[in-house]
């Protein structure tokens, strides 16, 4: 994978997550006039799988080296205190969301989106919700994919060792997982609610284990998957095939009732053939085409750029502010002025505080770097008094 000089990190990730991320706001706020132009209505997957994929590839490519100096223990503890800060953010939003609702309701007619939400447990009873809440057994609506990316951080670094010398076999089980799950309908409790994990980790695991063996060969300067004429055509061809299938709303595909859904259908929570597939396919394109790395690289993709490295900041804050938004239309009809400022203004605010971090960061490192050159300096070299 190409990446950006200087940084040695791939610009055509952090692009792409920033996307990913504008467009997960963008559909948490439903009924707005802008999520038609996202990426679900033209493809069997959305965002949230390209995010998925993409989260993997960065775990490969950031953490796989560790475990490559055979310090075992201490690439273990590089991924897991990297869950640990999602888990603390996880948490943070969902109080922060719960108690935004908890004000709004002494103002505003938001029951019913409250409901919707599966906030209400924690306006009804707080203390039981909150230990829900901190055993991930209860997730709000839209807060979903946070536990999801845990638990796949949980797990990484069995993948990762098993990836870094047998990829195909560590691919092999994760799909025996994903199959598995599908068949017999494997998936993590949630409280509070009919049905398990919206992200069902027991099958979109596979779907982070793609991204995973993408970042391992990428950190070993290679292709997980070289570039085949036949291969690009049918991966094109079936984005073709999907792109006029959504597009033109079909519904089913032919024969679908045939099948289990997970297998032939869209369903999401078991990750759904159709949209792993597609995803997959996207990717591969997408990384043949030396033209999308050299738009990627343009000017007008620094916003986005910027958000895809200040990633988690940027959900964070995203999530909450979607639940702003969609307190704030409640009851409302769609009005296409008003969806503009709000989400204009919801998407400024995300990239205001990825350049906020991004320059708070810089300014850290800055002062790292004159420390450690101080303590560099010999006698000799001191200035004088």
């Amino acid at each position: 994978m190409h990446r950006s000089s200087g940084s040695g990190r791939d610009h055509r990730i952090d692009v792409l997550r920033g996307i990913c991320l504008a467009m997960i706001f963008i559909n948490h706020v439903p009924g707005n006039h802008f999520e038609a132009w996202t990426s679900r209505n033209f493809g069997f997957s959305d965002a949230a799988e390209a995010f998925v994929l993409i989260s993997g590839i960065s775990v490969g490519l950031a953490y796989s080296g560790g475990f490559r100096s055979g310090k075992l223990r201490d690439g273990v503890v590089k991924v897991w205190r990297r869950a640990r800060t999602l888990y603390g953010v996880h948490i943070a939003i969902t109080l922060l969301a719960g108690a935004l609702f908890a004000a709004s309701l002494t103002v505003l007619d938001v029951e019913k989106l409250a409901t919707g939400l599966n906030v209400d447990p924690l306006l009804q009873e707080p203390l039981a919700a909150l230990a829900a809440v901190a055993g991930l057994v209860h997730q709000l609506g839209y807060f979903d994919i946070l536990p999801l990316y845990i638990a796949l951080l949980l797990a990484a670094p069995l993948y990762i060792v098993i990836g870094m010398h047998r990829p195909w076999t560590m691919l092999a089980g994760a799909a025996a997982l994903w199959l598995a799950a599908g068949l017999f309908r494997l998936n993590l409790p949630l409280l509070y609610a009919d049905h398990g994990w919206q992200f069902n980790p027991f099958a979109w695991q596979l779907l982070f284990a793609f991204g995973l063996a993408g970042g391992i060969a990428a950190r070993q300067g290679r292709k997980f998957v070289a570039y085949r004429p036949w291969l690009f055509a049918l991966a094109s061809a079936w984005l073709a095939f999907c792109f006029f299938w959504a597009a033109t709303r079909q519904g089913p595909l032919p024969g679908a009732d045939m099948l289990p859904g997970f297998l032939y259908g869209y369903d999401k929570p078991y990750l759904a053939l159709p949209r792993l597939l597609h995803v997959l396919a996207l990717a591969y394109v997408l990384t043949n085409i030396g033209a999308v790395g050299r738009l990627l690289a343009m000017k007008a993709f620094r916003p986005a750029d910027l958000m895809g490295r200040q990633s988690l900041a940027v959900f964070a804050a995203g999530s909450l502010l979607a639940v702003f938004v969609q307190i704030v239309r409640f009851g409302e009809p769609a009005n296409l002025v008003g969806d503009a400022l709000l989400i204009s203004g919801g998407l400024l605010m995300q990239y205001s505080l990825a350049r906020f971090m991004a320059e708070r960061k810089a300014g850290a490192q800055r002062t790292r770097d004159h420390a450690r050159a101080g303590r560099n300096v010999t006698p000799a070299e001191a200035p004088a008094a």
